[in-house]
């Protein structure tokens, strides 16, 4: 090869390696070009409420937390009770929807009440399937979805109230919380 072939084929390589890291940096624009991976939508029976229906669709149009645990989850008895209280501050201005993945109603409804869940919490006996349609396999784990539903973080294990306020700020940027004494408004699943 000649020597002008060398340094062309050498030049072709680098701006390929140029262009690869740029555009995984967003292009140096600032802007992720990369598309946020879409929710999958569920719909599951109310923990005790078997005949009523909890849907993601159902929040169309709102940022959504979705958090999947169990009763029997030791990292999510420390977990829950957090969740509960970030979502009471936040005065009902974000959704948030429980899974109660592979467990038995009577203990689960035990756990949420004694947690002090208001938020809405499903039901996703085996073979879970909501839980794997997600990608779950070991839990806690919470879903930080936008508006339009797409994942904009996800959190492995149980999640701390700075967690929260970091992930709610990417979900949207005008959430502010509310005060402590604020009340929820969601379905009371006991």
């Amino acid at each position: 090869m000649s020597r002008r072939a060398t340094i062309a084929c050498a030049a072709a390589a680098v701006a390929i390696v140029v262009i690869a890291v740029l555009s995984l940096a967003g292009g140096g624009s600032g802007a992720d070009t990369r598309a946020l991976p879409a929710a999958r939508s569920f719909t599951l029976p109310v923990l005790g409420h078997p005949g009523e229906k909890i849907s993601l669709a159902a929040f169309a149009g709102r940022p959504v937390i979705v958090n999947f645990f169990a009763s029997w989850c030791p990292p999510c008895k420390r977990e829950t009770p957090t969740l509960a209280r970030f979502y009471r501050e936040s005065g009902g201005r974000i959704a948030m929807i429980g899974v109660d993945s592979n467990d038995k109603a009577g203990p689960a409804l035990r756990f949420v009440r004694s947690a002090g869940v208001r938020y809405p919490v499903g039901s996703d006996p085996l073979p879970a399937a909501t839980t794997i349609s997600y990608g779950v396999y070991g839990l806690p784990q919470t879903f930080f979805l936008n508006a339009q539903h797409q994942i904009v973080k996800r959190i492995f294990g149980a999640v701390t109230m700075r967690e929260l306020g970091q992930a709610v700020a990417l979900m949207d940027k005008g959430w502010r919380p509310a005060s402590a004494a604020a009340a929820g408004s969601g379905k009371d699943p006991g």
